[in-house]
């Protein structure tokens, strides 16, 4: 007696979509659902759920992780691939799986992919090829066909105006590093046997360290082709097949391993550490003794060392073992259009690094001032660069310090220190880091030894102005 089950790969019931929920939210006669289980019935036969790390972006399959009882990360759009390797990188024994949509990989997520197969990542790429985008209404993809009608192209692609449709398997085929690529199709019960071989050797080959492997999957979209299950899977040999040829078009995955692919460096936290912190380690520095999450926002304009500042900022609070983040935003200008980072420095986990409401905020420029005055906390604190903002801070529900960031900076002979003032202003009233932990950090920040010194020179007369004018 045969008895068909849930492969064990799968959760029980999927609680994530719903309590009690036993069947998957993919549209009847989609090819997602197949993969799904040939994937799953995998992982069990080999024994490698417990290690596997599923990549799904944006697209039907963005609900994987409703599925499969395994390691999950929910990618942005295209992104997959770049998430797949900091995974591999960091996770020696993972099995590592990117399963994506033509959308989000042959349109979005061109460049991620092509480069992860470039350094011949040692993962399993499943590519589901349905020629349109799925999820988000049935528009034209890369791999919609001349002719074809879709949201975007109702009177059919045209191949003058949209190009032809993108062959992966076939730009795969134009990179040396990949050891295996794969077409197979779900058109008929041959092609879904011939998929499962495929997707078995995919898996296998990364388990042997073998390198990067490409499976596309032509897969039926019923419901975006306006069609019924049958009639899909008769369009998709009919005409899909003629135009993405379903062949093995590499497969390296006898004899031995690839050594330039079997193993690559893996990043360790020391390692990312460094990364942070330059080559020189900080030593004798004191942990901060920060007592409430601090939400800063630094504004002003291109050129006024806005960015620098916030990356500044958030080292130092590394440096005294606290979490940080660090986000930037800027205009397209190279000089004078705005600019800000937000930075958040914690003794808690962060769980984004957006800023919408600071409860600090470093203004280096008036229209700053303005744009995010009302922003701050009820008891936060503004710091404002006199010397460039001629008005004071409305608001008495917080605290207003004003310093000449920029007269201070040009008479150390640094205009462009002038946030180093406003941090050091900022540190040297709150108490967030101690100002000698900056000091520490200067050498390896500042790239030309003589700015070093003007710098350290300029910290010490902002923390004599403050101390003058009984700020501190």
């Amino acid at each position: 007696m045969i008895k068909h089950e849930k492969p064990k790969s799968f959760y029980d019931t999927f609680e994530r979509k719903g309590a009690g929920q036993q069947v998957s939210h993919y549209c009847p006669g989609c090819g997602h659902g197949t993969v799904h289980k040939l994937i799953a019935e995998a992982l069990v036969d080999f024994d490698v759920a417990d290690r596997t790390v599923f990549m799904s972006p944006v697209g039907c399959s963005v609900f994987a992780y409703y599925y499969f009882d395994v390691g999950n990360f929910q990618c942005a759009h295209g992104r997959a691939p770049a998430v797949a390797t900091g995974v591999r990188r960091t996770l020696k024994d993972a099995l590592v799986i990117s399963y994506q949509g033509d959308g989000d990989l042959a349109g979005i997520g061109t460049a991620e992919i092509i480069h992860a197969a470039n350094r011949g990542e040692n993962m399993t790429v499943f590519f589901i090829n349905n020629a349109i985008y799925g999820m988000t209404g049935g528009q034209m993809a890369p791999t919609t066909l001349v002719g074809q009608k879709t949201t975007t192209t109702p009177t059919g692609r045209s191949e003058q105006n949209d190009g032809g449709p993108l062959g992966m398997a076939e730009v795969m085929q134009a990179i040396k590093a990949p050891v295996y690529i794969e077409r197979v199709s779900l058109g008929t019960p041959q092609g879904v046997l011939k998929t499962r071989r495929a997707v078995r050797k995919g898996l296998q080959y990364q388990i042997e360290k073998r390198g990067f492997s490409f499976i596309e999957i032509l897969s039926p979209c019923p419901i975006n082709w306006k069609m019924d299950p049958q009639t899909s899977r008769k369009w998709l040999t009919d005409k899909l097949e003629p135009v993405f040829p379903v062949q093995s078009f590499r497969d390296e995955g006898t004899g031995e391993a690839p050594p330039a692919f079997r193993e690559k460096r893996m990043l360790k936290g020391k390692d990312l550490l460094k990364l942070l912190q330059g080559d020189t380690a900080i030593t004798e520095v004191t942990e901060s003794t920060l007592e409430e999450t601090q939400y800063v926002k630094i504004a002003g304009f291109g050129g006024q060392g806005i960015l620098s500042a916030g990356m500044f900022l958030a080292k130092g609070g590394i440096a005294e073992g606290l979490h940080a983040t660090w986000l930037p935003s800027y205009g397209p200008e190279m000089r004078g259009g705005k600019a800000y980072a937000s930075v958040i420095l914690s003794k808690q986990l962060i769980g984004s690094p957006v800023v919408d409401l600071p409860n600090v905020l470093i203004a280096m420029n008036l229209p700053s001032l303005i744009a995010f005055e009302d922003d701050v906390q009820e008891g936060g604190i503004i710091l404002v660069n006199s010397s460039i903002i001629d008005r004071k801070v409305s608001r008495s529900d917080l605290r207003a310090v004003h310093i000449p960031a920029s007269d201070i900076a040009k008479e150390g002979g640094l205009i462009a220190a002038s946030n180093m003032v406003m941090i050091t202003a900022y540190l040297a009233v709150t108490g967030t880091l101690k100002v000698d932990t900056i000091k520490k950090l200067l050498p390896q920040s500042v790239r030309r030894k003589e700015h070093v010194d003007k710098n350290l020179k300029i910290v010490d007369a902002s923390i004599a102005y403050l101390k003058q004018q009984g700020v501190i």
